[in-house]
């Protein structure tokens, strides 16, 4: 029997030849995704650090603003006005800012005038998204340097330079027995102040080395000079001006108030000066030799390798034509153990001191003997001080034993020709004037090497020792600074200036860099 074929179309074969299956409508396509949304614009972003110090009078592009567009669009950059960033020069296509003028740290100009300048800039993509950034600038501190310019060339083995008080001229102390009343504008000498060569001794180290002024000199127009009698042995002598006469002393008048013996010419110390209350201070030395061998320093009972202090207004000793002065009260020994004239003990030859105005305090180099150089300081409240000569030499022990009641120096430096050496200390003065680089140091040098340094008077702790490699050298510092023949003495003039004398002959004087 013959099989029927269905004849119609393949996709309507299933229902018409029976097969199983739906009998609805045909399925309709999936509908196509929607467009995904259109891309957020993102704003720009600064990546360099918002914080930023330099150094006043710092000069060129300083800074690089750093900005991108994470979307890759272009960015531009714009400062945001303001009286901060006006002081500056900004490039808009790569971000580098430059100070427009110098920045002084002295003289701030930013609008809180506290050395940090607020620098605020915009970036805005071409999308128009901007972000706002703000640098702080600080302005730091440069200690500027300074100048040495040569005062005077014309004066014979200076050992000290003082102002003349209520005058504009400086007395220079010549160490063969003149002094002379130097105006350093006009550069005249004129006849000496006081001339003393004819009584006193200049062979080693002995002469005319040292002059005090007394606290009221305008009116009572008296002064002392230490000075090297024909005997050999130191005087503390008083005189009095020439009546109406500021600028010369009357030699008539001299009235010796202290006579020391001196065993030996050398270590014969030489500065005096007065402490803030008005007490003369007179350092000595050991009394010469090498090692202190009539082991004076330590003695209490002698003079010699000792810090005196004395109250030249009175007379404790009426009876007595050479001592003439009075014991003040608070010294060590004024009640029995010792000499009363002592105020401190344990020095070797006490070379060139200054008592700091501001703090009271006496600071004094003593030279060393083999192997270091020390600068001590010495409070008004320091009876008694014992700074461990010929025990102890700086820090180190020299004959030994040590004794922890002794007091260190609060710097030192050993023996040598290096940068940061030398062999015979002269000590200085706590300079308070405006060359930043020393302003508030304690400026001191030595005599044999030329080397000179600073260190600020507040790391000059007693009880501390400051090392040499934490100095300061001045040098280096300074301009001109070619010290020939001996660093001598230090000195202030009437405005403060710091004044170098050099045993050649040369009166310096240091100054800010023009």
């Amino acid at each position: 029997m013959r099989r029927l074929l269905c004849s119609v179309p393949f996709i309507l074969m299933a229902a018409a030849c029976g097969g199983g299956g739906s009998s609805g409508a045909p399925a309709s396509p999936p509908p196509p995704p929607p467009p995904p949304p259109p891309s957020a614009n993102n704003a720009p972003e600064f990546t360099s650090t918002p914080t930023l110090s330099v150094a006043e009078n710092t000069s060129g592009v300083i800074y690089t603003f750093e900005v991108s567009d994470p979307d890759g669009d272009e960015v531009t950059l714009a400062a945001v006005k303001s009286s901060d960033i006006l002081l500056f020069d900004l490039n808009t296509d790569t971000g580098e800012l430059s100070p427009a003028a110098a920045l002084d740290f002295d003289s701030p100009a930013d609008e809180d005038k506290n050395n940090v300048y607020e620098l605020t800039v915009e970036a805005t993509d071409d999308q128009g998204a901007a972000t706002r950034f703000t640098l702080n600038l600080t302005v730091t501190d440069v200690a500027e340097r300074g100048t040495i310019i040569t005062i005077s060339d014309t004066f014979e083995q200076p050992v000290y330079v003082t102002p003349i008080p209520g005058t504009e001229r400086l007395a220079v102390v010549q160490k063969g027995g003149l002094i002379f009343a130097y105006n350093p504008t006009t550069g005249a000498l004129g006849a000496p102040f006081l001339n003393v060569e004819a009584d006193t001794s200049s062979i080693g180290e002995r002469g005319l080395l040292g002059l005090a002024f007394s606290p009221d000199f305008e009116t009572d127009r008296t002064l002392y000079v230490n000075v090297t009698n024909t005997s050999g042995d130191t005087e503390i002598r008083r005189y009095q001006m020439f009546s109406g006469s500021s600028t010369q002393a009357d030699p008539s008048t001299k009235d010796v108030i202290l006579t020391v013996a001196q065993p030996e010419s050398n270590h014969n110390a030489g500065w005096i000066g007065f402490s803030n209350d008005g007490l003369l201070y007179v350092p000595l030395g050991d009394g010469g030799g090498s090692g202190d061998p009539n082991e004076k320093a330590q003695d209490p009972n002698e003079l010699l390798g000792k810090i005196l202090r004395l109250d030249v207004t009175g007379d404790d000793y009426p009876a007595d034509d050479l001592r003439d002065y009075a014991i003040p009260a608070g010294n060590p020994f004024i009640g029995g153990g010792g000499r009363p004239e002592i105020f401190a003990l344990g020095v070797r030859n006490p070379y060139r001191g200054s008592v700091d105005p501001v703090t009271g305090d006496f600071f004094f180099g003593d030279v060393g003997q083999n192997a270091i150089e020390e600068i001590n300081r010495l409070p008004a409240d320091g009876a008694g001080t014992n700074f461990g000569w010929d025990t102890r030499e700086g820090t180190q022990e020299f004959e030994g034993p040590d004794d922890p009641a002794f007091t260190e120096p609060v710097a030192e430096y050993a023996h040598g020709s290096g940068p940061f050496e030398g062999n015979s200390v002269t000590g200085g003065y706590v300079y308070r004037g405006n060359i930043e680089a020393i302003q508030n140091h304690y400026v001191f040098g030595d005599f044999a090497s030329g080397n000179f340094w600073s260190v600020p008077e507040t790391d000059l702790v007693i009880g501390e020792t400051v090392p040499s490699s934490s100095f300061q050298r001045l040098n280096d510092v300074f301009e001109g600074a070619i010290l020939v023949g001996g660093m001598s003495s230090f000195g202030l003039d009437q405005q403060g200036r710091l004044l170098i004398q050099n045993f050649s002959g040369n009166l310096n004087g240091l100054e800010d860099q023009q």
